[in-house]
C-alpha cells in the first residue's frame, strides 16, 4: 500500500533552466507496475499467480474486500480510478468460456453487489465493467480471469494518465477496501 512518504511534489524552481510555475507530482511506486512487478513469471496456478495468492492471505494484506463461495472481490493494486474492485473466481482459469455455472453465477452477483457497495461507499456517476481475454485485449494478466469493476465520475479524467503515464488517487487502497468492506451486505451470498 503507497503510504503519502511515497509521493513527493518537486518545486520546479529548485532546478536549471526556466521556471514554468509548475510543481511536479512524482509517483515512483508506479514505476513497479510498468516494469512488470506483481506479474506472474509464466500461466501457472499457484503462488506464482497473484488472484491464486491473494485468497491465501489475510484480507487486509490480500485487499480483499468479500469472499464468495468460488469466487472473491478483491481491490485492484494498480487501479485506473479510486474503489476500483477485480472479481475473480478461486480457480485459475483464463477463459470465460471455461467457467462453470456457479462460477458465472458468482461473479455475476459479486459484480453486481459491487457496484451497488461501491455506489453506496463512494457515490459514482457511473461504471466500466470488464474482462480483457488475452494479452492482445489487455489482459495484464491473463492466465486468471478477473473481471473489472471500475467506477467513473464525470470529470475524472485529467491529463496525467495522458502525458505523466500517472494517476492520482485520493485514498489509500487499504482505506477504500476497509469502507467497502465494512458496507458489504453480510446477508447475501453474492
Amino acid at each position: 500500500m503507497a503510504s503519502s512518504d511515497d509521493v513527493e511534489v518537486e518545486p520546479a524552481g529548485a532546478f536549471a533552466g526556466e521556471p514554468d510555475g509548475l510543481d511536479r507530482l512524482w509517483t515512483p511506486h508506479r514505476m513497479a507496475y510498468i516494469g512488470g512487478q506483481d506479474k506472474p513469471a509464466d500461466d501457472a496456478p499457484g503462488d506464482g499467480c497473484p488472484f491464486c495468492r491473494i485468497p491465501t492471505l489475510p484480507d487486509e494484506q490480500g485487499l480483499v474486500v468479500h469472499r464468495g463461495e468460488v469466487a472473491y472481490v478483491v481491490m485492484n493494486l494498480y487501479p485506473y480510478n479510486s474503489g476500483h474492485l477485480l472479481v475473480c473466481p478461486y480457480r485459475h482459469v483464463a477463459d470465460y468460456t471455461e467457467l462453470t455455472e456457479a462460477e458465472v453465477q458468482e461473479v455475476a452477483a459479486l459484480t453486481r453487489t459491487a457496484m451497488r457497495v461501491v455506489r453506496q461507499v463512494m457515490t459514482p456517476d457511473g461504471f466500466n465493467l470488464g474482462m480483457n481475454q488475452g494479452q492482445v485485449a489487455g489482459a495484464g494478466i491473463q492466465a486468471h480471469l478477473h473481471q473489472h469493476v471500475v467506477p467513473r465520475w464525470g470529470g475524472d479524467a485529467n491529463f496525467l494518465p495522458i502525458v505523466a503515464r500517472t494517476r492520482a488517487l485520493p485514498a489509500l487502497l487499504g482505506d477504500t477496501r476497509a469502507a467497502l468492506a465494512d458496507a458489504w451486505p453480510v446477508t447475501t451470498k453474492g
